[in-house]
Parts: C-alpha cells; structure tokens; sequence
C-alpha cells in the first residue's frame, strides 16, 4: 500500500478499490518503507482496559475545553467582521511573522497555482502570507488586466478536502469530502458529496454537490443514464488528503484529469479546480477573440455573456465552458464545465488548467474520443446536434444597419438581380422598425416592406428580420400591445424588489422578457404571429441578448448585496457584473439573473425557434449573437460587430473553427466586415471567404460606404460574384455535410488537425480548414497579396478547379492568388456531389449534379449525397429524404441509392470529372452504355454528354466504368 504524497502530473497513488479493501500492514510496517502517513489509517490494537482509560480521559478533555469555550464565548461580543482568512499552517518566527517553507521555493514557475488570482491588484507578501500561500517575486511580473507567473500560490501540502469514504454504486463511485479548515472565501462548505458516473465507454460524468442544500444546477437537456458503462476506455483513482481525483485513458495510460495539483475550494460564491493538461494543445474555450489554439502562457479567459465588439482578453457575447486536448501520441479528449455562473479559465504553461467559478456546482464531462471529431460527436450526444438548416440558409445573405428605406432595401436586391449575382435572403437591421420598436415598421420609410417581402417570395428569396429583447415601456397605455401584454402576463424580469426592472436600449426605457418563463415563450409566439401577419418574414435574428443594457443594471441601479459584488468577480468588462447588462440580483422565473444571465441568448433562441415552428410549418432560421451550449439545437450564430480591417478577417477563421467543435457548425463572420468602411481589395478577398463560410452574410453597420458587390468595380464585382457562384454550385456537398452534423454531430468547417491528428503541423493551423474531410480552402488574407503560402498534409492533393495534382510530404507550398481566384484543393479519395449554379439555391438545387472523384494513389474514392425538399420539418426522423452512396475502385465507380425517397427521382447525374487517371481510357461506359469523354494530360478524365443518370426507386444502382 502506497501511502500519500503529493503527485506530479504522471503519477497516480492509490485506486478507489483500494480504499475499500486496506491491507492487514501495521503502522510500524508502513512507517518503515514509507515515513509519511498511509493513505488510510489501520486500526490499532489494543486491550479492553487501555481503550476504557483512554476514552475516559478523552471525556475530561472533552469537557474542559468546552467549558472554557463557554465561558470565552459569554465575555466576547458577535463579531461583525466579514469571514477572515484561516490561522496559519505552519509555525510563526518569534516576532509572529509567517515562515514560508523551503518546499515554496522548490515549485517550478509552470506549476505556481495562483492563491490571489483577484484583478487588479498588485500582490504584497504580507497580503499572500495572509493566505497562508508561498509569496516568491517573479520576473514575469502579474499586473491588472493580464497574467504572469503569481508572485502568490499554493503551499504544497495547502489544505483542502479529505476523502473520509468511498463506495459503490449502480453507476460508479460515490464519496464523502470533508474540510477541516476554513478558507479565505466566505462560506465555506464544509462537506460534499463526490459522484462518478460512468455513463458510457469513452464518457465519464462527475459531480461534486453539497448533500445538505440543493444549489443552483444549469437547466439544459443533458442524458440520464441509468446502466453503467460495461467497458470504459478510462480509470478513476482517488487521493484520499488532500483529495484528489484522477483519470487516465486505459490504452495508454495519459492522465487526462489530476485535480490533486492544487486545492479544492467550494464555497458558496467561490468553487475553484485546477487540473494537468496532457499537452499544451488546447481548443475551444469559447466566446473569444484568439487563436483557434489557446495560449497556455498565463492566459485567463472569463466567460460572461457582454455585448461588446470581439476584442481578445475580453469576454465576448456567448459562453461555452468546453475544451479539445490534444495528447502526446494523436489522440483527443474533452471536458466540459457544465456551470453557467461567471467564471474565470485559467491556462499556464505547466500545462495545466483553473477553473474559477462564483455560484452552481462542479458539473463535468470527460469525454475520451479517441480522435477529435468523436470527442465532438460525445460532447453533443451531452448538449444536443446541430438543427438541419432550411436549405436557403446556405445561401448568401446581404444586410446592413442603415437601410434607411424598403425602397433603399429594394433596390439593392434589384442590383444583385441585374447583375446576376445569386442571393437567397435579404435582412433588415433596427432602421426598419418604428422608432425601434419591436414587433412594428415604420410605415413612412419602410411603407413598402410588406410588398418588398413579397417580391422576395415571389423570386424564390427570402427575408429576415432583426429583434431586441427590449420591450419599450414608454408607450402610451393601450397603444402598444407587446408591453401592455407582458405586464398583465408578468413575463418581465424583476429587481430584487420585485418589480419590473428597467433597463435602456435602443427604444429608450425597456423592460426585458423573461425567457425561463414557460408564459414568456407563449407570449413571444403571439407577438411574432401578429408581425408575421403584417410582414410575412421568414427568420428572425436575435440581437442584443446577453442582454445587452445601455445603463449598468437598471434605471435605478442595484442594490450593494453579494449578488452584485460577490467575494471574488471574475475579470469581466467593467469590473463588474452587472456592467452593461441587469442587476445580478434581478429575479427571474427559475432563479437570480446572477446563475443565469448567460443563459439568455439560448433561452431566447428557443422561444423563437419554437415560435417560428408553429408560425411557418418549415425549419426554422435563427441567428443569435449570444450563445451557450446546445445552442445549436435552435440557432446559428455570427461572429458579432466585427471591423473592416485585415485583420478581423483572418480572426473569422478560428472563431469559425471554434463554433464548429462548440456545437454550432451554422456561423460566420459579417463579410466586408461591419465596423468602419472596407477597401475593394479587403471586400474581394473576404468575399471569396466568406464564400466558404457555413452561414455566409455580407453585413455593413450605419453611414459607412456600400459594400454590396454591386458597389465596385467591374471587375471587382465579377470576382466577387464568381466566388458566390462557386459556393451555390457546391451545395450538394454543403447541405450533406449540414446532415452529418445534424445526425452525427460531425463539423461542417473542420479544422485540419481533425482530419491529420498525427501530423503535429496542423495543431496550429487556423489561416486553412477543410469543408469535412475533403475540401480545403486557403484563402487571401493579407492586403496586396497575389499568392497565399499553404501548408498541405502528407499525401496527395489535386486543384478543384483543373484537377492538377500535388503530392505533398508535409509541407508548405506557396500558390498564386489573383484577385479572381481563392484556393481549393480536393484530398485524394473523395468524391464531391455540385450543381451548377444559379441566382437563388431553389433554382440551383433543381439543376442536374456534376461530380468531382479526386482518386487516391490505388484508385479509390467515396462520396455522398443527402437530399431531401429542403425545408420540411424533421425530413430525416421521418424517412422522407433520398442518401446515395459513391464509391471508385477497379475503374469502376458505382452510386447506390441506400435510402429511398421521392427525393431521389428528381436527382440526375450529368457528368463526371476524375481527377488522377493515370493512362488515359479506351473507352467508358455508363450502365453499359459507351459514353463521350475528354482526357487531358494533367492526369484528368472528364465526361461529357450524354450521360444522365437518374435514380428512382427499383433501381437503386448505378455504374460507370473506365
């Protein structure tokens, strides 16, 4: 029996079986092989007569310190004073002052676990030794704002929790932990109780509540097990004092999860964890403006929804406690933090991670992939698939703040028509609404936006409209019925004094529905039903809805309670919580705002997606800026109010990259940028970008210059075109892949280490990423650029648009760029349903298929087409779509219809482009059939007329041989 101490990141002490089933060693046995103390004490032995004596001589003093205690207590007054710091660990010097241990010194800068992790304050050492924590001046000095090493962190041996028990259960391992000595944060909770769940093979849940009161728990949809995984790829050990919890992947033996590396705190307001991290290569961690790999370099990331424009170290519009890991040997793992409370993630380059949060429970996920486009799939199994997307969704959409006028809005469709430059959707901002009234249009300047709609429907295009959670409250009593209606149905939110708290936006005075209000979503529903009977739109966009408020908390302000300034705040823009939002103390149906405040967005992009269900009979289309986990479920998102500068296109790509792993694949970034005026070269590079976004919309803020394609120059505006038509034309591709997310939580832009796990090159990559698997896109994305450097994987690669081929052994490649042209190389063996294109998908998606086979060096490629009307609700849970299957080996490529569905028989293959055709044929046949063909020497095989391959059912397979 192994007996503690303290763990570096690879060791593990001692399994929880084990603390079941403790040997017969005697303590003189154990003191022998190991001075420190066991990890659980054996029972002495001893007679009768010495434990009577013992036990009355415990009794005496026993009671003699309670007497003293009494009467102390009788002469001393209630203290008023807040809850201090604990006594000192260890021994004073003769002038009183702390001694700080040798060992404080002996902790390598990397593995420092910060113990005055407050904003803004320049750490003293009386101030850490106050804390009883190791005060050591570093170099990398800690200032407000941003992190270095800590002059101040944690004692080896600092006190935490003690594991007392630990048992057995249906679904895993229940324990008891219990804490001697208090901490420097109010309200400490004295004992827990610890649950490991094992719930699946490769997923493992834990949950550390306290047993006496019920705490906040975040209210999401997540599986209820009820059998124990019967073969976990995981193991669980346990630390007994200070308690720890370990977990490592069976196969190789990676710790994946230490927690015994620093203390546990869970009080009332404060619960902290710091666990190892297996590599430096971190992901996800969102909403933040950075790298799509997290810098472990004392970087914190705070996570409280804010309405601000993305700016990296800030807090930004959704919160997703999730993380990717990368390990040592390619595979992948994942946590997530299931807490909607502000908190704090703490990266350092041990590596290791901190998390710091100011309400709920300890709540997480450990999923074990192994690669991680399966910890993606297991973290949505959690959280809930991406919704499949209307099929107009993924078309190009246009908007801008500053309209001014339907007949502004119309004119500019108009153009786009004239042009032949396809659009599917057309938005408005604020400008269209009366006095920024929700659920109302100007009908002076907007007077013509009923018939404006119509015209859209009428050319097979669409609208969307914007919505503010502010409902005004300035209006005349009666004259606006959207207030008049939430007051009688008390679906407001309420200060802490119980009553209507008011806040500030666009309209003026607002109240704010109450989103957790089940009433809140009926009367929502309502509202959207008497708009959409004035102006029949087709999707709503949610703005503002972290929510965002003009004042800090209220028109009256907030009152000075823990809610609002609790013991520690996490470093949140402003300073505090309720910086340009509502009081933390604001009540609402389900709790404070201060648990659920970034949880707004999400609850309101439920009620709109439920309303829109019932309103429209088809999927619904919402766009959200605040967002939370399973958000996907009911809302894309966009990357908020963006700049037209260099720079905030290429940050596109990794928050692009990021969305896809949180769960919400339908995202992209405003094109042209929103902020400030663009540059025709900027619009042309980010055009062709953003062409390659899953939701790609071009959207300009109020008073800056046009940035429609049509506002450029010929040649410009053709490039610009080009690139739209490129993405209408690879919608089949598109919409199938939207399937196998929506069906297998798979990503739709994929980042190239998901596809190359074991080439560490791509762990960085965040200027490329894939369409799926096969499809990688390099774009432009420095100004006066007319090449692009990529870097290609091992293997072999071939131009989308001439088929000529690059192999490739990891390594970059510089490309030429025109301003005409973005960059697309096909992987060897896939096969790429597209169509050719038209102005609207509707027109498009009618047209015959055109398929891509970029063959592998053997001769093999595989492919797939999922196709269903488009728009109808739940196509696939209801078998109402056609899947078929494409496969290339022996030169003979077949397509098989492996669900059959009407669909199918509007599906028509008019030719076929194989791309790696060594020699060039004699002949090629389609069903036995010979048809015509063009080889060209770049090793490309095109065939022309007359091919046409239908599919209908009886006749699910088709051949065609080379």
């Amino acid at each position: 029996m192994v007996s503690y101490k303290r763990l570096t990141p690879e060791e593990v002490n001692f399994a929880g079986a084990a603390l079941l089933d403790p040997d017969e060693t005697t303590d003189t046995d154990l003191k022998e092989v190991n001075p420190e103390l066991p990890l659980l004490p054996q029972s002495r032995r001893c007679s009768i007569t010495v434990a009577l004596l013992t036990l009355g001589g415990l009794i005496v003093v026993l009671f003699g310190i309670w007497l003293l205690g009494t009467i102390f207590w009788l002469h001393t007054p209630p203290s008023t004073k807040p809850h201090r710091p604990p006594p000192p660990a260890v021994a004073k010097s003769p002038n009183g002052t702390w001694l700080q241990p040798e060992s404080c010194s002996q902790i390598p800068e990397a593995w420092r676990f910060d113990c005055y992790p407050e904003r803004g304050v320049v750490v003293t050492e009386e101030m850490c030794h106050a804390r009883n924590c190791c005060f050591i001046q570093s170099s990398q000095t800690k200032t407000s704002g941003r992190n270095g090493v800590p002059w101040c962190f944690y004692t080896p041996d600092y006190p935490s929790y003690e594991l007392v028990s630990i048992t057995d259960t249906e679904m895993g391992k229940v324990g008891k932990l219990l804490r001697n000595k208090k901490t420097y944060y109010p309200k400490d909770i004295d004992a827990l109780q610890v649950e490991v769940l094992y719930e699946e093979d490769n997923r493992l849940r834990v949950k550390i509540t306290d047993p006496a009161e019920k705490r906040y728990e975040v209210p999401i949809d997540v599986p209820v097990v009820q059998k124990k995984a019967s073969n976990p790829s995981y193991t669980v050990d346990f630390i007994k004092e200070p308690f720890g919890l370990i977990v490592k992947r069976t196969q190789t033996g990676t710790v994946l999860l230490n927690t015994s590396i620093a203390p546990l705190f869970y009080a009332d307001q404060f619960l902290q964890m710091s666990t190892s991290l297996p590599s430096r290569f971190i992901y996800g961690l969102g909403e933040h403006r950075s790298n799509f790999l997290h810098d472990v370099q004392w970087n914190t990331l705070t996570m409280w929804a804010r309405d601000v424009p993305p700016m990296e170290l800030t807090n930004l519009y959704g919160v997703h406690p999730f993380y990717l890991s990368m390990e040592s040997d390619g595979m992948a793992y994942g946590f997530f933090m299931l807490n909607s409370n502000a908190m704090d993630v703490a990266l350092q380059p041990a590596p290791a991670i901190t998390w710091r949060m100011i309400g709920g429970i300890l709540d997480f996920y450990i999923f074990l992939g192994p690669d991680p486009s399966s910890v993606i799939a297991q973290y949505l199994d959690v959280v809930g698939k991406p919704a499949m997307p209307i099929f107009w969704a993924l078309g190009y959409h246009l908007c801008r703040w500053g309209y001014k006028s339907s007949d502004k809005t119309w004119n500019v469709v108009k153009e786009m028509r004239n042009n032949g430059i396809p659009q599917d959707v057309q938005w408005n901002d604020i400008d269209y609404m009366d006095h920024a009234l929700d659920f109302t249009y100007d009908t002076v300047n907007f007077s013509g936006l009923p018939e404006l709609v119509k015209d859209l429907h009428r050319h097979d295009q669409h609208y969307v409209m914007i919505l503010d959670p502010g409902i005004s409250n300035s209006q005349l009593p009666g004259s606006y019925w959207p207030f008049d209606e939430g007051m009688k149905r008390g679906i407001f939110i309420n200060d802490s004094n119980g009553d209507v708290l008011i806040g500030k936006v666009w309209p003026g005075l607002t109240a704010f529905p109450d989103f957790s209000n089940p009433d809140t979503h009926e009367w929502w529903y309502q509202n959207l039903k008497r708009f959409h009977e004035k102006v029949p739109f087709d999707g709503v966009w949610i703005d503002m809805n972290e929510p965002s408020n003009f004042f800090d908390g209220s028109l009256n302000g907030c009152p000075d309670n823990e809610l609002e300034n609790p013991p520690y705040t996490p470093g949140i823009l402003g300073g505090t919580l309720k910086a340009k939002t509502v009081c933390a103390s604001a009540r609402q149906k389900i709790s404070t705002h201060y648990n659920i405040h970034s949880l707004y967005g999400l609850m309101e992009a439920k009620a709109t997606e439920s309303a829109l269900r019932k309103i429209t009979d088809k999927r619904p289309f919402v766009i959200s800026r605040s967002t939370f986990p399973s958000q996907g479920k009911y809302s894309g998102h966009w990357l908020g109010d963006n700049r037209s500068q260099w720079k905030d296109l290429a940050t596109s790509i990794p928050g692009m990259l990021t969305f896809n792993i949180l769960g919400i694949p339908l995202i992209g970034a405003d094109i042209c940028g929103f902020g400030g005026s663009t540059t025709e070269e900027l619009c042309v590079r980010w055009t062709q970008l953003g062409a390659f976004y899953p939701f790609s919309r071009n959207h300009n803020s109020i008073d800056e210059q046009d940035q429609e394609p049509t506002a450029f120059s010929p040649a410009a505006r053709t490039a610009m075109k080009e690139a739209i038509l490129l993405r209408y034309s690879l919608f089949p591709h598109l919409y199938t892949l939207f399937h196998h997310a929506h069906i297998s939580g798979r990503t739709v832009a994929t980042p190239l280490l998901f596809q190359f796990p074991n080439d560490e090159k791509t762990y960085g990559i965040d200027k490329q990423f894939l369409w799926g698997k096969s499809l990688l896109v390099t774009p432009v994305l420095e100004e006066g650029r007319d090449y692009v450097v990529g870097y290609f994987p091992e293997g072999l690669w071939y131009d989308f648009h001439t088929g000529d081929s690059l192999v490739s052994s990891g390594e970059e490649i510089s490309l030429q760029a025109p301003k005409d042209k973005i960059n697309l190389h096909l992987r060897e063996g896939s096969v790429i349903p597209t169509q050719r294109p038209n102005t609207t998908l509707w027109v498009s998606s009618s047209q015959p298929l055109h398929l891509i086979v970029s063959l592998s060096e053997d001769g093999l490629a595989k492919g797939d087409l999922f196709w269903d009307d488009g728009e109808t609700l739940d196509t696939y849970e209801k078998d109402q779509y056609a899947y078929i299957y494409f496969t290339v080996q022996q030169n003979t490529m077949t397509s098989e219809v492996l669900h059959n569905h009407e669909e199918a028989t509007y599906i028509t293959v008019e030719t076929v482009s194989f791309y790696g055709v060594k020699t060039e044929p004699e002949n090629i046949t389609v069903n036995s059939q010979e048809a015509a063909f063009t080889y060209h020497n770049n090793q490309s095989a095109v065939v022309f007329h007359p091919l046409k391959c239908e599919y209908y059912q009886g006749n699910p397979a088709k051949k065609l041989i080379f």
